[in-house]
């Protein structure tokens, strides 16, 4: 089989349709499968997946977690029932162009040095979105602002980490790639044991998993050769400020322990309580003067 699409949904029944028919029109001819796994969805995601796509669905399987396991660990359920030879890691709220994905294959075979590949991804008016693009691996200090939220009074201070510099319609080797469109080739996951290291819960695993493929001697790759349109997070607009800071936080610090000495890990888990208690504090002022 050539490709394994998986897509992990929560709480996702405004997108997912949209995308699994932007995922039809984007593989032709290739021979697929789509793995779709919920994480514990209450708002009908299954419900609507089982009664559009049944049982002869050759092409979409459907797995039904009971409670939302986070999602690296939901992405590994989908590898290891994948069959195909490369892994597409595909979020809900992505739409794709007809026989984009054929296209993104073929570059990959070309090039057996790549590892992970990530394409242009655009807003509804087909412009680049800086928010969505490659980035830089973490650094302590951009990691402090970020929790410390000091970009909102300066937002120069991340240029760096969020390549500001960077020219979306030149292909390039790059740190890391977001995992909302990620293709991967699967003797990553056979030399790894896993796509997407289970500690995380949710963040930090993209870059995290970027960081292992480039520690195996791949490279990792933008290309602009194909784009689609990543309608970013909406899932998480469910979810409150202070829980998105927690978990933000837990994943940065499990980060830098596993890829940092201590005394750099330290300081990010001597300021993680203070930024949790800053988002707390502006939900507690919010709500009580604005809502």
């Amino acid at each position: 089989m050539n490709l394994s699409i998986i897509t992990v949904t929560w709480n996702s029944i405004k997108n997912i349709d949209d995308q699994i028919q932007s995922v039809n029109a984007a593989v032709a001819d290739l021979d697929y499968e789509h793995i779709i796994i919920d994480n514990g969805s209450t708002d009908g995601t299954v419900e609507l997946l089982q009664s559009k796509y049944n049982e002869n669905d050759l092409q979409l399987c459907i797995i039904e977690n009971k409670e939302n396991v986070g999602f690296s660990a939901a992405n590994n359920e989908g590898v290891a029932m994948a069959k195909g030879d490369y892994l597409l890691f595909l979020n809900p709220d992505m739409r794709l162009e007809p026989a984009s994905l054929r296209s993104l294959l073929e570059w990959m075979k070309d090039k057996p040095q790549v590892g992970i590949v990530s394409p242009k991804l655009t807003n509804e008016k087909g412009q680049y979105n800086q928010a969505t693009g490659p980035r830089r691996f973490p650094t302590l200090v951009d990691q402090l602002a970020v929790m410390l939220k000091i970009p909102h009074l300066s937002p120069k201070i991340l240029d760096h980490y969020l390549m500001a510099d960077f020219n979306p319609e030149k292909e390039q080797l790059v740190d890391s790639v977001q995992g909302s469109f990620m293709l991967m080739r699967r003797e990553i996951v056979e030399k790894l044991g896993w796509a997407f290291d289970p500690r995380y819960f949710i963040w930090f695993e993209d870059v995290d998993i970027c960081r292992e493929v480039k520690r195996l001697g791949y490279e990792v790759m933008y290309t602009p050769i194909i784009s689609a349109v990543d309608y970013v997070g909406q899932s998480f607009k469910k979810r409150t400020t202070l829980w998105k800071q927690k978990q933000f936080s837990a994943s940065m610090l499990i980060y830098f322990k596993k890829w940092e000495p201590w005394y750099i890990w330290i300081w990010i888990a001597l300021v993680r309580p203070f930024g949790i208690a800053l988002i707390w504090l502006a939900e507690k002022v919010r709500r009580k003067y604005i809502v």
